[in-house]
């Protein structure tokens, strides 16, 4: 009996210490779900959670990633059986802050890290007079010119106010006849509010005022929509700009049979031997206004997390925006960093670090060239209820005003009207 009794006490002790030892070893763990991004995108997280687990000898990673093409419905799923993430990596939040799902960003976020954000991408999510995320990563749009078009048609330098744009379309048209296309337009259902926001905000306009609201039959953007009127009307543009989307006149551009258009900085494929430059968008304005992209990390709330998850999570994304480490990321990935040191750092150091999957380097040119825009950029307002009425709104009135079926300023105020309700 006392041999049974003896065995029981160390079963007992066994399985006591293996509850301290088991499973996260008495560890805090973080539940992490990051969206994949490309091919390769799990093999640098798990490197990552190995060398933050070995810095933070007390915190358990449990990283997840998941494709774009699931990650909203695993999201919702997780959230449906109250067993969402600790941290999120997806584009948008504003319906979780809706529901009452998220942390306030400077709850958790370390001042240095902060400080270190570039200020209109930290801005950027902002909903409600509150940070609620923190951008993961960034992408932007600049005006490319093949120069050699250009400098074959007398144009010496890349435009820079609206003006000019129409001198060029005009020395190109001259030039080149029928050959070439002066300018790449797309105001299709695909991305038209992508050019609504090139145009407006580059005529002085905008979606909203100084306020926050909607402000969608300014003047400016009135003056904005007339100009890309013109731009069709005077035959700079690509034939069918109605149904054409970025993706055919990017390949176009490639060629060497686009002579302009603005588009996302990856835009130009690996295989063109187009002589180009990529510059800020043309203005009115004191300085160009360029359409900002960023995808965000996120908290979830956790009514029963255990002391020092807060702690924990400050120290997950201090050890990521690290700058050697971050930028290592961007240049993986193929984005741009949304930190200040980082844009510095890969401007002069991207070769240190290899495209995933791959023994490419970075260049610190094409760093250099498409960081500068970013403290330039804007955003959608994507956090108001009203947005995608908006979005849908400015593409019909682009396309109705280019098609002659009303001014542009009488389009405009009926939006403003059927979004306001006045």
């Amino acid at each position: 009996m006392k041999k049974i009794i003896a065995l029981l006490l160390v079963a007992a002790m066994v399985l006591s210490l293996g509850a301290c030892t088991n499973g996260n070893s008495g560890k805090l763990t973080l539940d992490v779900i990051i969206s994949q991004y490309g091919n390769y995108t799990q093999a640098w997280w798990n490197q990552f959670e190995a060398d933050f687990e070995a810095a933070n000898e007390d915190i358990d990673l449990n990283i997840e990633i998941v494709s774009w093409s699931d990650i909203y419905s695993v999201v919702t799923t997780r959230i449906s059986t109250q067993k969402q993430p600790d941290i999120l990596n997806i584009s948008g939040f504003a319906d979780y802050v809706l529901d009452d799902l998220l942390m306030p960003a400077e709850e958790y976020v370390s001042d240095e890290l902060q400080a270190n954000f570039i200020p209109s991408f930290w801005a950027s999510n902002e909903m409600d007079g509150t940070i609620w995320a923190l951008p993961i990563l960034a992408s932007c749009r600049a005006l490319f010119c093949n120069m050699d078009l250009l400098e074959g048609a007398g144009i010496t330098a890349a435009p820079t106010t609206w003006d000019e744009v129409l001198t060029a379309c005009q020395a190109i048209k001259d030039t080149y006849g029928e050959d070439i296309v002066p300018w790449g337009l797309d105001i299709s259902t695909d991305e038209g509010q992508a050019a609504f926001s090139y145009y407006s905000w580059n005529f002085g306009g905008g979606y909203v005022d100084a306020e926050g609201n909607w402000a969608l039959n300014s003047a400016e953007n009135a003056e904005a929509v007339e100009f890309i009127k013109t731009l069709i009307d005077s035959g700079y543009c690509n034939s069918a700009p109605y149904t054409d989307t970025r993706y055919p006149l990017q390949s176009a551009f490639s060629a060497g049979t686009l002579a302009m258009m603005i588009g996302p900085m990856n835009m130009v494929s690996a295989d063109s031997t187009v002589n180009y430059t990529a510059t800020d968008l043309p203005t009115n304005n004191d300085k160009s206004i360029a359409l900002g992209v960023c995808d965000q990390l996120m908290v979830f709330k956790d009514e029963k997390a255990e002391d020092g998850r807060t702690e924990a999570i400050t120290k997950f994304f201090d050890f990521f925006y690290e700058c050697e480490r971050y930028s290592e990321y961007m240049v993986y990935e193929g984005f741009l960093p949304a930190t200040q040191d980082s844009s510095a750092y890969l401007a002069e150091n991207a070769e240190n670090h290899m495209v995933g999957g791959t023994e490419t380097p970075g260049s610190s040119e094409y760093f250099a060239t498409f960081c500068a825009v970013l403290p330039n950029c804007q955003f959608y307002p994507m956090q108001k209820p009203e947005w995608m009425d908006v979005r849908n709104g400015v593409i019909d009135v682009e396309q109705k005003v280019c098609q002659g079926e009303m001014s542009a300023q009488e389009a405009l105020n009926q939006l403003q009207s059927s979004v306001t309700g006045g």
